[in-house]
């Protein structure tokens, strides 16, 4: 049997560095790094990493756990599964459709806490009091803003309130001026009440009124889009643009337009929010607000990684990039691509 010692002799390098390049520690150098997997291909060595879990007490899972199963965290999952297997970690992923108690189970029953080395969590139903006074005991990572910030835990956020009020702001400057809003429903996460208090900043800045008639709920799918697109098509003054809180309802919302004699963007400009995949093939493409959904995988796991590994320090919020992808469903099909980034 092969072991470190062996690889460290073939590669010139002490035993730990071998361990170090294993764990994937950065301040490992390239030249070294690269010597020491020469090494271990030339004499096969293969870690035995189930071993190297057991003595650590950790079961080398970690799971995701989602809201929805729509397709943002279906993109979102493919991430995080890409940087854990980095670090030798397997994800499981969970649903909880928004159901509080559903969330609760995930933190309370022993079978499954033990069952995990970490938690990557987006509450959707469960109050952040609550989970503060559940005393969760695995390291977890929160995702989205809440609108109960304790502070109690890790956390990956997203600013909400100013990708809204640029989405807005980039209908605004080509000149639309009657725009609507179909925003998700406003629970305990403060994403959408921060999506929709950008889209009023914007309108105020421009001197705009807000109306009521132009802002419908949706709770996210493309047919809620469709039917609140419809909606507002049978308003006293239909909208000229819309700013939709996912892709998928402005996906839906189009459709409603088209079929209905409307031209996109001609007559009514749509941005949506996530930039998922199909917004990048639909017809017309999707102008969107993409989140750094890699900056988001990456720096959920490796804080859960950081916190088994001993960090004890004090709760950290990263605050994710994010940036407005102007396409053919606010610009024309002259402003884009002849095919998707």
């Amino acid at each position: 049997m092969v072991n470190q010692r062996d690889v460290a002799r073939r590669a010139g390098v002490s035993p730990r560095t071998v361990s170090n390049v294993l764990r994937d520690f950065h301040y490992v150098s390239e030249p070294v790094r690269a010597r020491v997997r020469a090494a271990m291909d030339e004499l096969g060595y293969r870690p035995n990493i189930a071993a190297r879990q057991l003595r650590q007490g950790r079961t080398g899972l970690l799971t995701l756990v989602v809201p929805f199963d729509a397709p943002y965290f279906a993109e979102l999952s493919d991430q995080v599964i890409k940087v854990a297997r980095e670090h030798g970690l397997t994800v499981v992923i969970d649903k909880t459709d928004g159901d509080p108690d559903r969330e609760r189970e995930m933190v309370l029953r022993p079978d499954r806490t033990a069952l995990f080395d970490g938690l990557i969590f987006s509450l959707d139903g469960l109050d952040e009091r609550e989970l503060t006074d559940l005393r969760p005991r695995l390291p977890m990572v929160l995702l989205g803003e809440r609108a109960d910030i304790s502070g109690e835990f890790d956390r990956i956020v997203f600013d909400n309130l100013a990708a809204a009020r640029a989405a807005t702001e980039h209908l605004l400057g080509l000149g639309r001026r009657r725009i609507a809003l179909i925003r998700s429903g406003v629970g305990v996460a403060a994403g959408p009440m921060d999506r929709h208090q950008g889209y009023l900043q914007a309108l105020e800045a421009a001197g705009l009124p807000a109306d009521e008639e132009l802002i419908k709920n949706a709770p996210g799918t493309r047919a809620d889009g469709y039917r609140a697109m419809l909606e507002l098509m049978a308003a006293d003054v239909p909208p000229d643009a819309v700013v939709c809180h996912n892709d998928p309802c402005a996906l839906g919302a189009i459709r409603a337009l088209l079929t209905h004699g409307y031209r996109v963007p001609e007559d009514v400009a749509v941005v949506g929010f996530d930039d998922i995949t199909d917004g990048r093939y639909s017809v017309p493409s999707l102008t969107t607000i993409a989140q750094d959904r890699e900056q988001i995988a990456r720096r959920a796991v490796e804080t859960i990684v950081a916190r088994l590994d001993g960090d004890a320090g004090d709760p950290t919020t990263v605050w994710v990039d994010w940036e407005l992808i102007a396409r053919e469903s606010t610009l024309g099909r002259s402003a884009s691509p002849a095919t998707p980034e």
